[in-house]
């Protein structure tokens, strides 16, 4: 099926002057920290967006002018099917909104919650997808530093988008910030030290192994417990969903401390485990 070409993406529309009279808005669609998402329609157009609204106030309160300002400018540059668009923004006395691409079938969080774990078709084409998209990102020199569920949403053929840039970093060179969702983090970030855009590919490994067995492989009682556990590569298969070799060699190849000696995006890609699960379309619904 070909895609509906989007009114919203032509030049012109790129450099318009919104405001919120251009909108109808619709249902909301989430809240978090610091502002909600509604679906909404342009009126001209009537093209379907996600209209997120952040609130000033939030902006000064947590301090995240810079952090904002460097999410809406990678994430407005990257053109990749399987990364949602950041088609404009525009603000007005007490809120910034930001014209996202909807995804009409919602967070992916939401299904392995539903589902409890993923098939290995399924877990293979997201990881295929995700790996593609990183891929992307990394040759226009992004690191993305906080891939999980809840920052990947579902199209309407269940195709993945990353959806969440807020602690993305545009740089050819090491970083030291500690960023990201706890039992995401990559132990260079978990022990302080520099990172590079290997933290992707460690993330990989973790969704993978959570897709497939419904919980993130180093979870504990306690964040110092996850820490460690995260420091040792404290990794085990349950027997329980059964789990073919492939997918726990890749997960291993993937978790492994030495940032230098994890799987590159490339090799992901031409792995045994993708190569016989994953859709190459990335639909998967």
């Amino acid at each position: 099926m070909a895609s509906q070409q989007n009114p919203l993406d032509e030049e012109e529309n790129s450099k318009r002057n919104w405001s919120l009279k251009d909108f109808e808005i619709g249902k909301p669609l989430g809240r978090g920290k610091f502002g909600r998402v509604y679906v909404a329609r342009e009126i001209k157009n009537k093209y379907v967006v996600a209209l997120k609204v952040i609130f000033k106030e939030q902006i000064e309160k947590y301090k995240i002018h810079h952090q904002l300002r460097r999410e809406m400018e990678i994430q407005s540059n990257l053109h990749h099917p399987n990364i949602l668009r950041l088609y404009g923004w525009f603000h007005d006395a007490d809120r910034v909104f930001l014209i996202l691409e909807y995804a009409h079938n919602g967070e992916l969080y939401k299904e392995l919650r539903k589902k409890g774990y993923l098939s290995e078709k399924q877990a293979a084409t997201y990881i295929l997808s995700l790996t593609k998209a990183l891929a992307y990102c990394h040759e226009k020199t992004v690191i993305h530093r906080d891939i999980k569920p809840e920052n990947l949403l579902l199209d309407h053929q269940g195709r993945l988008k990353i959806a969440d840039f807020g602690w993305s970093v545009q740089s050819s060179s090491k970083r030291r910030t500690m960023c990201g969702t706890l039992d995401y983090l990559a132990p260079e970030m978990v022990e302080n030290k520099a990172h590079d855009y290997a933290v992707d590919n460690w993330t990989l490994g973790i969704l993978c192994y959570e897709f497939l067995y419904g919980v993130p492989p180093f979870e504990a009682e306690s964040q110092i417990d996850t820490f460690r556990r995260i420091r040792n590569v404290d990794l085990s298969f349950p027997s329980t969903p059964s789990i073919s070799s492939d997918a726990k060699n890749l997960i291993s190849r993937l978790l492994v401390k030495d940032s230098s000696r994890r799987l590159s995006l490339e090799k992901i890609i031409e792995h045994p485990w993708i190569i016989k699960n994953a859709n190459p379309m990335g639909i998967c619904l």
